[in-house]
């Protein structure tokens, strides 16, 4: 996979038609076995690209992950070689009208990331191929990274779409790769390599291609042996101390998403032309 693919990636949500693997399958497949409760991502034809329901629906494997006693770790993974998930789907983002749509946006989106920080067993994200934008998102707030060779992780919207992150976004990335890498790639929006993100500490082990499945399940395997108390009480603790005194960032949301940028970069997609800058 090529180095320059920040714009390739969420351009290539326009390939492909329907809405799942084809045939009318889930966007979202939820399964339960052996205590591994797997999510799986199942949009391939669209680089798994998040609509409304599937982030609807990951709160819902989130509930149902909490609720049964059974469930001792929940496994996610993305449909297909090309993707975990290449942020959320574009075209939603076509009725945004002004800054406000954005704010809501965020905090539907920050809910449902919030929930996944939440749920009170271990979480694993499996990434091969794009993990980008709100993908990136959700693998970031997982507790552990397993990632094959052709995993690329990055928020590429300084080159495709001129929005922004929340706060809580920011402090997650920061808090995993550190402001001056952090900052480095959100200005220059380029995508980090598997190793890169492994040598930052961000992606919990490597896997071969072949073997990522494996890989993630028999990690998934070794956690559901251990003591569920001292595992929640690690991770909501590491939760808590992220969260800790975030600022305010409604007037930083409302500027981005309520700009004839944003606006402008979105006609651009859809009509499958390069955006137009002007920072206003």
């Amino acid at each position: 996979m090529s180095d320059d693919t920040a714009a390739e990636a969420a351009s290539a949500q326009e390939s492909g038609t329907g809405a799942g693997a084809g045939g009318g399958e889930p966007e979202l497949l939820v399964e339960s076995r052996g205590g591994v409760l797997s999510v799986t991502f199942n949009r391939p034809a669209r680089l798994n690209a998040m609509t409304w329901a599937m982030y609807d629906g990951l709160a819902e494997a989130c509930e149902r992950a909490d609720a049964d006693d059974g469930i001792r770790v929940l496994l996610l993974t993305g449909a297909g070689d090309a993707a975990f998930v290449a942020g959320t789907d574009i075209g939603q983002f076509a009725g945004f009208t002004d800054g406000a749509d954005g704010v809501a946006y965020e905090q539907r989106m920050g809910a449902v990331v919030e929930r996944l920080a939440a749920v009170q067993v271990p979480t694993i994200a499996a990434v091969r191929g794009y993990c980008v934008g709100g993908g990136l998102v959700i693998a970031a707030v997982c507790d552990l990274r397993v990632a094959a060779p052709s995993a690329r992780f990055g928020v590429p919207i300084a080159r495709t779409l001129g929005n922004c992150l929340a706060m809580p976004t920011h402090a997650l990335l920061v808090d995993h790769l550190g402001p001056a890498r952090a900052l480095d790639m959100l200005l220059s929006a380029r995508l980090l390599t598997a190793e890169e993100a492994h040598t930052a500490g961000f992606v919990t082990r490597i896997a071969a291609e072949e073997d990522l499945d494996t890989e993630a399940a028999q990690l998934a395997a070794t956690l559901t042996e251990h003591a569920p108390l001292s595992m929640w009480a690690a991770k909501e603790s590491v939760r808590r101390l992220r969260r800790a005194n975030l600022p305010e960032d409604r007037d930083i949301i409302e500027r981005a998403y309520g700009s004839e940028d944003f606006r402008n970069a979105v006609a651009a997609f859809a009509e499958k032309r390069p955006p137009t800058w002007r920072g206003k």
